[in-house]
């Protein structure tokens, strides 16, 4: 074939790759975005500028109105029709923000990319605890065991308090323990648990709840999900669908023991 030919075939490429490129790339950000319902038993939603209770309203969002969400992200706590979290939605088509306990998304955790400037929350090592995150974080990982061990035996908040180096938490519950912890510290419905932090849930048959230690990268170490007096990883998805238990949130190693 001549090479002027190639060349112009090679020239209509050329345009038709790019708007290929292209039209994945949308594709590709359409597909990051989140589906909600509203859900406000009737009232209108306000939509503000900022994710806090004290933002410029800019527009509201009627009861049972789908709406999309491009990213999500932290501010003042709310409770609403879903709980108590400090999740705010980003809705573009109002270009501002609703508390995610309004909106219905499927899940209790994140469903959308956090958007940008959001600050990701660290453990800190700032309770008095005898060990430090990346300490405690070292412990479960040693420990891990698909053995029974009777002191790991429904014991999910005894053993996060050995995790940091206690004998004993201070709560009578991992649901107690939860309630315990200081509103500043722990952080409902958020489901990016830095490794260190304590992921708790509630429910289950005595109503105690659980809770079990992130070791980074969405994994967790828990007593008993693998076998009672086990030790293992796991994530918060298989407890919720192994267990039937409800997401509370994730907090700060703050132990009453020494509170």
């Amino acid at each position: 074939m001549p090479r002027t030919r190639i060349l112009s075939r090679l020239a209509l490429l050329v345009p038709l790759t790019a708007a290929l490129l292209a039209g994945i790339s949308s594709l590709s950000v359409a597909s990051a975005n989140a589906a909600g319902t509203v859900n406000t038993n009737g009232t209108p939603l306000n939509v503000r500028a900022t994710p806090s209770t004290s933002g410029t309203i800019v527009g509201s969002l009627a009861d049972g109105a789908s709406i999309s969400i491009d990213c999500q992200t932290y501010g003042s706590t709310v409770t609403g029709t879903y709980g108590t979290s400090d999740i705010w939605d980003h809705v573009p088509a109002k270009s501002g923000y609703v508390s995610d306990t309004y909106v219905y998304t499927g899940s209790d955790t994140l469903v959308a990319p956090l958007c940008s400037g959001t600050t990701t929350k660290t453990c800190k090592s700032s309770f008095g605890d005898p060990r430090t995150c990346a300490e405690a974080v070292t412990w479960a990982k040693n420990h891990e065991t698909t053995s029974y061990h009777s002191d790991y035996d429904g014991r999910c908040d005894h053993v996060m308090a050995l995790a940091y180096g206690w004998s004993a938490s201070g709560s009578t519950t991992a649901h107690a323990h939860w309630l315990a912890i200081p509103g500043t510290d722990k952080y409902p419905g958020d489901s990016i648990v830095p490794a260190g932090g304590l992921a708790f849930f509630s429910g289950g048959s005595t109503g105690a709840g659980h809770v079990m230690i992130s070791i980074g990268g969405g994994k967790f170490v828990s007593t008993d999900i693998h076998g009672s007096g086990t030790f293992t990883e796991t994530t918060i998805a298989e407890i919720k669908s192994k267990w039937g238990e409800t997401y509370s949130g994730w907090a700060q190693p703050w132990f009453q023991i020494n509170h």
